[in-house]
């Protein structure tokens, strides 16, 4: 079972590109996916040797790649070649933070992580020595997509070899409902909070139980409920236990008006925790 047939980098001659590379081609050997390198310019026979001299350790392993050279705007070069090519997961750097003006007139990759019509990966510290996977967090939020992204996640844990998977349930505090304002209060905003947490990790582990067996081996499995602010909440927490990946749901559509009043989504791409599969 394969979530990743093919898989797209875009890739520039910067001097993160051997470390892009590497990345990039340890997951399509990971994946057993085809790996399309997508550079935004001039074909050159002087990149492309270039290119497959970074490239040779992972052709002696079988990677099976394709370079695609295409001139005009970088996000729009590359949101058209996920179509063409579909693509089914697309890998791009990203800055752990960026400003405010960057925020709102967006950053290459988070204009293609808005409307890639793919599951996107972004990379914050890229490296050419492999950095282990240890552990995965998924969101685990209600929603209809929430099966999908934790079978996805799972996939992605057991291929890079995590040894611990923590499925974390975002909680409002809007859905306890509880002003506190005396013990009296508290003691029943606790018990709300209680009877949330046991309904949230029993619906988790339905969807666990349909989560394929040969992605659930040796890996140790958590169940989270945190209250907060959702996306906020999630990235701060992948933050604090050191994750090595945050997996998390698409939302259906962001405009404009989700980067002044932020959809959850927005909360993660602002400040990234770590590196962050987003899938579709």
């Amino acid at each position: 079972m394969n979530y990743f047939n093919t898989i797209g980098i875009g890739i520039a001659f910067s001097p993160t590109l051997k470390a892009n590379l590497y990345e990039a081609s340890r997951l399509a050997l990971f994946f057993k996916s085809k790996l399309v390198l997508i550079h935004v310019g001039i074909h050159s026979h002087r990149k492309e040797k270039d290119i497959q001299k970074i490239l040779s350790p992972f052709i002696e392993k079988n990677l099976d790649f394709e370079i695609v050279f295409k001139v005009g705007d970088p996000a729009e070069v590359i949101l058209n070649v996920i179509q063409e090519k579909r693509l089914d997961l697309i890998i791009l750097g990203a800055l752990k933070r960026e400003n405010i003006l960057k925020y709102y007139v967006g950053s290459i990759a988070r204009k293609i992580t808005r409307n890639a019509s793919c599951s996107v990966l972004l990379l914050i510290k890229p490296s050419v020595e492999r950095v282990p996977c240890q552990h995965v967090v998924i969101n685990g939020l209600k929603d209809e997509k929430a099966t999908k992204t934790i079978s996805y996640g799972f996939f992605v844990g057991s291929k890079l070899g995590a040894s611990k998977v923590t499925v974390v349930e975002e909680i409002t505090q809007q859905e306890v409902a509880v002003n506190v304002n005396d013990d009296r209060s508290l003691r029943r905003a606790n018990i709300v909070k209680e009877r949330i947490s046991i309904r949230e990790k029993s619906r988790v582990i339905k969807i666990l139980e349909e989560t394929p067996e040969e992605f659930k081996k040796n890996i140790k499995i958590k169940t989270q409920p945190i209250f907060g602010r959702r996306g906020y909440s999630i990235g701060h927490y992948a933050e604090v236990v050191r994750a090595d990946l945050l997996v998390t749901n698409a939302p259906d559509k962001l405009t404009f008006l989700d980067r002044l009043f932020p959809h959850d989504i927005e909360h993660i791409l602002t400040e990234l925790p770590t590196d962050v599969l987003i899938i579709r």
